[in-house]
This record gives C-alpha cells, structure tokens and sequence, in this order.
C-alpha cells in the first residue's frame, strides 16, 4: 500500500471563464474547516478577501480569519508551490496540511496534474488530491460545443459543481446535466445554489481516503453512475456521445472473474503510453486475483497515479468496475487489446 502520509494533497479548482470559480473559492474560504489549508490563486483583489483577513503576512500572503492561508501565484505555478512549501518548512508561514490551486478560466487542467506528479521536487512533497470543475448553467452548454478546454475540465473532474442554477430554466439545466454525465458519468455532481456545500463535501475524500473508508470509494468512483452507462446489451457498453465533439465518448468495462494484477498493470501503462493522447481519464476499481480487496486505479492521459489498495469493497458488487473516457478511440479495440493481454482468465460480461 502506498505510504502517503507525509505528502501534502493538492486539490484543483478548475472550470471555464465566468463559471463561477472564485465565488465558490470565495465561499469555501469561510469555512472553519479549511483552517489547516493554503491557497494558491492569481490575484488577491479578485476574490474580495479584504473583509476575511486576519493578517497581512507579507506581499504575497494573507491569513484569513478561518485560518486559512492564501498565497498569490507571481510566475510559474511549481515555482510558487516550491516556494510555498519551503517557507512553511522555514515557519515563515503557519503550516497546512493541504493546498487548493485555483486555474484560470482557459487551463487545461492536465499540465497542472503533471506538475504535480512529476516535477522533481514536488513530486516528493504533493500528491493529487481531487479535482473539482465549476460548470455555469447560463453558458456551459456553448462552452461545450465550442472550447475543448471546457470539456477537458469536465472529463478530468472528480467533483462537478453547476453554479447560476437559480438564473435558468429547469429544463436547461437538466439538458446540461445530460450532457455532463456523457463526458464524466462517475463524478458526483452539485448545484451551487441549492446544495450546502463546504471543505470536507468537495476537498475531502480523495482518491487517498479510498483505504480507509468504503464511503469515500462509493463517492470517488461514482455509485450512482447511469444505469445508462453500466448497463450491458449483448456484450457492448452503451455510448456515450458529447453532441459537439462526436469523438469523445465515456464507456464502462466489467469483468466477472478476478484479474491477473500484474498483466493488467503491463496493460494499463502500454495503453496509457501509447493511446494517452486520447485516453483523457480512466479510473475503477479492479477485483485481483488472490486478493479479497479490490485496487483502485486512476489515470491521467499519460500519467498512471499509484494504486490504491483498498481494505474492503464498497458494496455487494465485487466485479472489476473501469470507467474510460476517450477521444478518438474505439471501445472495441480497447476490450480487445485487453482481452489479448489477459487470455481467456477474464470472462467480460
């Protein structure tokens, strides 16, 4: 099991310009609980925390009333993570235990991902924690059929929060919904103007959590994924289509029998390496062969997180449960690829 108790988990707050980011970093800030957290954001005067501060650090930091720590981004993101970390070593800044990135409106949110893992020095001091996308129910639907970065924000998301709910027709919002669930059927989805939401809804229960808690698997990996998604006819999953890019589509795989870990491993990371491009997420969970818990997996495009071994399922279903979403790929040649690698150990329904 991955030890990652001394890594410091780093959440991303992403979502299309006007969607809604700042306000509802704005509103997370005043949480008590996020006391122990430091942000990262581009600049203090667009977010309004005059009336939190506590105290005036320096030019670049604030402490908030919550206890809160907000730094400014002045350059490159992993220069200002870097600097960050090494002053709260120093006890120049009081010490958190986790960090919130909030991107600008245009960022493909991949490369912030793989500044996280794979910068040689953050990489020994962050982890990926969750990623969470703000969706604007006025505009969001234009967003999706004219900026790929739009959907790229959605397909990455762990959390989804649809802000301006109160502003728009029902049926327009479900229309949005539907499309959401085509690009990223397992993230757990919010209203911004309904739902109470707070630091341990949206920040808590990583991928990291999954070991301890069945919860936080049931809510990483999505249980309440369509059946319209889960749903198996005649051996083929059903698709799903975003209507404005016709290439990308999110499909399910299920596997009765147990896996053979160290093949599907081989298999992942050839897959990822050669097809990542157009792989923009796959996560699940995979029951091993030998073992009375599953795995939990997740990927990036190219990037592969560690696994994550559970201590007990999440339910009463103990089938293999991967979740792709791809650009340009045929669900047929991924299921059969796999199928070449595992020989005929593992049955799909």
């Amino acid at each position: 099991m991955t030890d990652v108790s001394d890594f410091t988990p780093v959440n991303i707050l992403t979502g299309f310009l006007g969607s809604g980011k700042t306000t509802l970093l704005q509103r997370l800030l005043m949480d008590s609980a996020l006391a122990d957290t430091a942000v990262l954001i581009n600049e203090f005067g667009e977010i309004g925390l005059d009336h939190h501060l506590l105290e005036r650090l320096d030019a670049q930091t604030v402490l908030l009333q919550s206890g809160c720590l907000c730094c400014t981004i002045r350059g490159e993101m992993a220069e200002a993570m870097r600097d960050l970390y090494s002053r709260r070593e120093r006890g120049l800044v009081p010490r958190f235990r986790r960090l919130v990135i909030e991107t600008t409106g245009l960022a493909d949110p991949f490369p912030v991902v793989t500044t996280i893992n794979a910068e040689p020095v953050l990489k020994h001091h962050f982890r990926l924690g969750n990623v969470i996308t703000t969706v604007d129910a006025v505009n969001g639907r234009r967003q999706l059929e004219r900026h790929d970065e739009s959907i790229k924000q959605i397909a990455l998301a762990d959390r989804i929060v649809i802000t301006k709910t109160d502003i728009v027709e029902a049926t327009e919002v479900a229309a949005l919904d539907r499309w959401i669930r085509r690009l990223n059927p397992a993230a757990p989805m919010y209203r911004a103007a309904e739902d109470a939401l707070d630091g341990a809804t949206l920040l808590a229960r990583d991928s990291f959590d999954l070991a301890v808690e069945r919860t936080a698997l049931r809510c990483w990996f999505g249980a309440d994924i369509p059946s319209s998604v889960r749903e198996q006819s005649n051996g083929h999953t059903h698709h799903l289509r975003n209507h404005h890019s016709e290439d990308i589509r999110a499909f399910a795989l299920l596997f009765e029998q147990p896996l053979d870990w160290t093949m599907f491993g081989v298999w992942l990371s050839m897959l990822l390496n050669h097809y990542g491009d157009r792989i923009l997420r796959v996560k699940g969970i995979v029951a091993v062969a030998g073992e009375s818990a599953p795995v939990a997996i997740h990927g990036v495009q190219h990037l592969v997180h560690s696994p994550i071994h559970m201590r007990a399922w999440p339910d009463e279903d103990h089938r293999s449960r991967i979740v792709f979403i791809v650009q340009g790929l045929d669900q047929a040649k991924i299921e059969r690829s796999l199928q070449t690698f595992l020989g005929h150990q593992a049955a799909m329904t």
